[in-house]
């Protein structure tokens, strides 16, 4: 798995936007990191990772890069290979007041940047703790892993590194079904149940 500063340098590309990034490496921490392992297309999961900063001194810009809630298709003629397996239908961070037109795939989420796969929050203190929340949903069925970096910026000089030294990675497995498991409406309470709805026997 590629280390958080060469990733997000490589999907950053280049040196000049790092000009006004310090240097140096925070140490950070995952806490939480949910995601449901059995999903079914069409219906919304949400994806959380709350990040702590377990260093000395404020990390300048905590980020996570996601892979695979997209594919690569090589179906001939696209113009973008890249086709989604889940949709991203927000993301972290407060809705901003004026969308971000950025890249083709932004979400509502004021933590979105330039770079599709890349959220980023804010300097993160000593001690604090910062929570990602995506809502997505399913389109794609089949066995699939999701695989998250964690950053201490997005331009690659300032790094993030866990308390034992490596880098701040980790992955989810998750198995998407064709259709959405059965369910009904109770008649009695109205709410939603689990199941086919129950067929009264016949005379």
């Amino acid at each position: 798995m590629l280390g958080s500063s060469a990733l997000l340098l490589a999907a950053c590309g280049g040196s000049q936007q790092d000009v006004h990034e310090p240097s140096g490496s925070d140490t950070l921490e995952v806490v939480k990191a949910s995601f449901p392992a059995k999903q079914a297309v069409a219906r919304p999961s949400v994806l959380t990772l709350t990040v702590r900063n377990a260093g000395q001194t404020a990390a300048p810009d905590v980020s996570v890069a996601v892979r695979s809630f997209y594919y690569r298709s090589e179906y001939p003629g696209l113009a973008n290979r890249a086709r989604p397996i889940w949709i991203v239908d927000s993301g972290p961070g407060a809705t901003p007041a004026t969308a971000v037109n950025t890249v083709p795939f932004d979400s509502p989420g004021g933590d979105v940047t330039a770079t599709t796969n890349i959220w980023a929050a804010g300097a993160l203190a000593a001690g604090e703790t910062r929570t990602f929340r995506w809502r997505l949903e399913p389109v794609r069925a089949g066995e699939h892993t999701v695989e998250y970096t964690i950053g201490a910026g997005i331009n690659g000089r300032a790094r993030a590194s866990s308390p034992s030294g490596g880098a701040v990675t980790g992955r989810f497995s998750v198995a998407i079904a064709k259709a959405p498991p059965a369910s009904h409406v109770d008649p009695e309470t109205g709410a939603v149940a689990s199941g086919a709805y129950p067929v009264a026997p016949g005379p």
